[in-house]
Order: structure tokens, then sequence, then C-alpha cells
């Protein structure tokens, strides 16, 4: 791969981050305790460990079958965040109904690494080191 493609993920990881910290703060010193609030919340309890949770498959599973679980991670809690994000803002009601692709992304991320997890190193080209013949 790459440099600058490598350069992606963990950019978006910390551009969740970013978002994460930035709107978790603002609802708690910006907002009165409501819907807006929790809304606001409850994607920073999503996109913050989920952020956190790329860098932990990246350095796990470097091939390109982590970076495909650590991508879903990354975009699910965006769009899941984003949505809420937007809804506390004011977006109209309908935006709500994207939220479960975020959410569905990021079950189907934790699937897909769990299932390498259950593959170990039998997966051709997993980028995992192979332990030598004994």
């Amino acid at each position: 791969m790459r440099a600058g493609r490598a350069r992606w993920l963990p950019a978006v990881a910390a551009l969740n981050a970013i978002l994460a910290l930035t709107f978790g703060t603002f609802a708690v010193h910006g907002l009165p305790p409501g819907q807006a609030r929790d809304w606001i919340m409850t994607g920073v309890l999503f996109q913050l460990p989920h952020a956190a949770a790329v860098f932990a498959v990246l350095a796990w599973r470097p091939g390109r079958e982590g970076r495909i679980g650590a991508w879903g991670l990354a975009l699910g809690s965006l769009v899941f965040a984003t949505v809420l994000d937007a809804l506390a803002l004011g977006a109209p009601r309908w935006v709500a109904a994207l939220a479960p692709i975020g959410g569905t992304t990021m079950m189907l991320a934790w699937t897909w690494i769990g299932g390498l997890a259950l593959i170990g190193d039998r997966l051709p080209g997993a980028g995992v080191p192979r332990d030598p013949p004994q």
C-alpha cells in the first residue's frame, strides 16, 4: 500500500476522536440536560472507543484484513455519531434513519474482526507472522 493511502485510516480515526471530544465537551458545558445532550453523549460513547479500537486493530492485524475491520469501525462510528450530533443541533428527524447504517457497519466490522481472531494466522496473506515449524 502506498504511504499516502495508509494515512487515511488513522486520520479518520483521529478525526473521530477529535469530534467525540469536541461534541462531548460542548454537550457537557453548553447544553442543558435533555434529549440533545443525550444524543451527543450517546454518540461520544460509541465514537471515542471505536477511534481507539481502530489503532488497536491496525497494530494487531496490520494487513489488508485488519484494515477492512478498522475501516468499518472508523466509518461506522463516524456515521452513527455524526447523525446523533446533527439531530442535537436541530437536523430534521428523518436524519435519524441514517444512524442504523453506522451501527450496522460497526457490528459487521466487529463480526469481521472476531472472525479474524478465530481464524488466527491460517488466513493466507493476513499480514500476521507465522510461528516457525517445530
